[in-house]
């Protein structure tokens, strides 16, 4: 029987040169939640997703995944358990279809499996008439649909979001975050998404993370962050939000 909870931290310490960047005392993500990381520019955000990505090495702390020690693993073993996509899509400059099926061949799927996967995930981001079209000629939403396609079609146990749609126009952002809630509902994908813009944050999160001042302030679902922030650094941090939103 699979664990509820898919990733646990502890004390997790995080330096660049003799600067503390990120501490989280302690951190549940339950399988099939979606955490958002939410705090201002600078705060720690990006650092505690590279950190389960393991693109950057903690000083201190533990990460669990599965109940077992994140650092048992290999980095290659770990890595093929998630899927990242940043702020930039990073296409490379061949067709949709081989950028979406980029991941699979990486990790030796059969080529009939690829032929039955990447049609279905490019539906589901609705990019499917640009299956020929190669990745430097999309626009920046069909690129980004491209890059979730790519990490989707893995079946990641963890997909992380580094500011996915911060780049984005406001009507393509919002057609595309209500695509993706639906899809992280519908497959029951355990993601953790940084952002620094609240209302996608309540509108895709199951739960909110605040990190603030490089220390995990608070968690909780949307409605208990905003009713009782933990102290008036958060709050502050909220309401600022609120009125420029």
């Amino acid at each position: 029987m699979k664990e509820k909870t898919l990733i646990s931290i502890k004390n997790l310490l995080v330096k660049r040169g003799e600067k503390d960047v990120l501490y989280v005392d302690e951190l549940s993500i339950q399988r099939g939640e979606v955490l958002a990381v939410v705090g201002p520019n600078g705060a720690g955000k990006s650092t505690l997703l590279l950190a389960l990505a393991r693109l950057i090495q903690p000083e201190a702390g533990q990460i669990s995944f599965n109940g077992q020690p994140a650092q048992s693993e290999s980095d290659t073993a770990y890595r093929r358990r998630i899927a990242l996509v940043m702020q930039d899509p990073l296409l490379f400059d061949i067709s949709v279809f081989e950028n979406v099926a980029s991941g699979l061949r990486f990790r030796g799927v059969v080529k009939e499996e690829i032929q039955q996967k990447v049609p279905l995930w490019l539906e589901r981001l609705g990019v499917t008439d640009l299956a020929k079209r190669r990745g430097g000629e999309l626009s920046g939403g069909e690129a980004q649909r491209v890059s979730l396609a790519r990490a989707l079609v893995l079946e990641p146990e963890l997909l992380l979001l580094d500011e996915p749609f911060s780049a984005l126009d406001p009507p393509t952002r919002a057609r595309l975050l209500e695509d993706l809630g639906a899809l992280l509902h519908e497959t029951e994908t355990t993601t953790l998404f940084v952002t620094h813009d609240l209302p996608e944050a309540t509108q895709l999160a199951t739960r909110i993370a605040v990190i603030i001042e490089n220390r995990l302030r608070q968690i909780g679902t949307p409605d208990e962050i905003f009713a009782k922030p933990i102290d008036e650094v958060v709050a502050h941090f909220l309401g600022e939000k609120v009125k420029r939103g």
